[in-house]
């Protein structure tokens, strides 16, 4: 049998960001936005900004447009009604061009090691695989999977599968990160471990990302600025500023009077959408 390890969730270091430089900062802008698959409409009517280096969070029910929204950002789908625009481009090639996707799933490919699978973004982009490999050496230290390098996606724990699929997304390279339900599938106490961390790993190497998740805690702890959907087809009924700077101790952090508030206020926005 197998046994899962795990390791310690390390402090990131600094990674640089070339193409929102070169692009002169990326934004995301979403404008009167509706989406429709045959006779059933999913999103209705967004008017959304995100910009430059700011993480902005989505919560919303099941099944109220989400996934399809980071899909339709990401140029992977083009909106039924509306504009979007990636740093100013709007055709779907160019927004593709733009961001990096992580799905819910890490879609890690097992007869992979840990460091193959960090580096396909590299390997897709023209590299070599031993100059992919050692582009992607440093970040596993700098990133808690020191001595993992070599493991196969079935020898690591939940948390750490998801710390190489970040790692494969910002080694893409691009200034927006979309990232859906990043930790859905781990349990809580790892959850909320790879919350902490990840706003840490946000924090030095600074991108602008949208985050959807359906836990509103979460959120508002990993965002600067959180919207709320409707159920439905969905509509954005709530915008809140995070209560707290982004990147602290978590637990202090959540059980804050300021973060409470801002949880109750998120979550009657939550209940009442979905009515």
């Amino acid at each position: 049998m197998q046994t899962t390890r795990e390791a310690p969730i390390a402090e990131p270091q600094s990674i640089s960001e070339p193409d929102a430089r070169k692009n002169g900062g990326a934004t995301v802008a979403i404008h009167g936005v509706a989406h429709a698959f045959a006779n059933l409409r999913v999103l209705d009517g967004l008017e959304i900004d995100v910009a430059r280096r700011e993480v902005l969070g989505i919560v919303g029910p099941s099944g109220c447009g989400k996934s399809t929204l980071l899909e339709l950002i990401a140029g992977l789908r083009e909106p039924t009604e509306g504009r979007i625009a990636v740093g100013g481009a709007a055709a779907a090639g160019e927004r593709l061009a733009g961001c990096a996707y992580m799905p819910q799933r890490d879609l890690l490919l097992p007869w992979l090691s840990a460091i193959d699978n960090a580096a396909l973004a590299l390997r897709n982009r023209g590299e070599r695989r031993e100059a992919a490999r050692r582009a992607a050496a440093p970040l596993f230290e700098r990133f808690g999977l020191a001595g993992f390098e070599h493991a196969r996606p079935e020898e690591l724990s939940g948390g750490m599968r998801q710390r190489v699929a970040f790692l494969r997304t910002l080694l893409a390279g691009k200034p927006v990160l979309l990232l859906d339900e990043p930790f859905a599938g781990l349990d809580a106490i790892t959850r909320g471990e790879m919350q902490e961390w990840l706003a840490g790993a946000v924090e030095s190497a600074p991108r602008t990302v949208v985050l959807v998740t359906h836990d509103v805690e979460e959120a508002l702890y990993l965002s600067d600025r959180v919207v709320v959907l409707s159920a439905r087809p969905a509509r954005s009924v709530a915008e809140l500023p995070a209560p707290l700077a982004r990147v602290r101790p978590r637990l202090a952090a959540v059980t804050s009077p300021q973060f409470t508030a801002a949880r109750e206020h998120a979550l009657r926005a939550l209940t009442e959408g979905s009515r």
